[in-house]
């Protein structure tokens, strides 16, 4: 196996987990904004392997299956970091709705390329929006500061809310599309 840039950045973003996790623990003024920076950093690499993948054909299998993953880690991560620090019941629920739904659409996707179906669920413009707002929410959290008459971190849960109503209607829509082939192979 050749690892190409997008796969190398890709393994660059999982790395970025543990130092993301180290920093946001340690004791110093400041680790919440190195924490958000790493998680931008991380969040940048996820744009960049994509379109560098694309834009000079750098695609590959190994590429395509670990870029999910590493998404997914990424946010997960980052959901139990805030839900550990913050445990309110409402982080908690959308939380677990963000996490529950990344697993159980992982799964279909993957299911679904078992069984040659892979492009009914690719990936829609849905998905997209609510991965950016997801990011958003994530790097405000992890800020955890309010600017005088801004109140930031409230502003990420909204938006973390935001992100877990747009996740249950992408899985809605994931759903639907894969329905046809899930009714037939009962």
């Amino acid at each position: 196996m050749r690892l190409t840039l997008p796969t190398i950045l890709t393994l660059f973003r999982i790395l970025l987990l543990p130092v993301m996790v180290v920093v946001f623990y340690l004791p110093f003024r400041g680790a919440n904004l190195a924490a958000a920076a790493i998680f931008i950093a991380a969040a940048l690499t996820d744009w960049l392997d994509g379109w560098i993948a694309r834009r000079y054909g750098l695609t590959s299998a190994f590429g395509a299956f670990l870029d999910p993953v590493a998404d997914k880690l990424m946010v997960a991560v980052t959901l139990f970091l805030l839900v550990q620090q913050n445990p309110t019941p409402m982080l908690a629920v959308t939380s677990a709705v963000i996490v529950g739904r990344e697993i159980s659409i992982s799964a279909l996707r993957e299911w679904m390329a078992e069984i040659g179906q892979r492009t009914r669920v690719r990936v829609a413009l849905v998905g997209k929006v609510k991965t950016v707002v997801q990011m958003v929410a994530l790097v405000v959290l992890l800020h955890q500061h309010d600017f005088s008459e801004l109140r930031l971190y409230r502003i990420g849960e909204y938006l973390l809310v935001g992100a877990a109503i747009l996740t249950i209607y992408s899985a809605f829509v994931y759903v639907r599309a894969a329905w046809p082939v899930l009714r037939d192979h009962q």
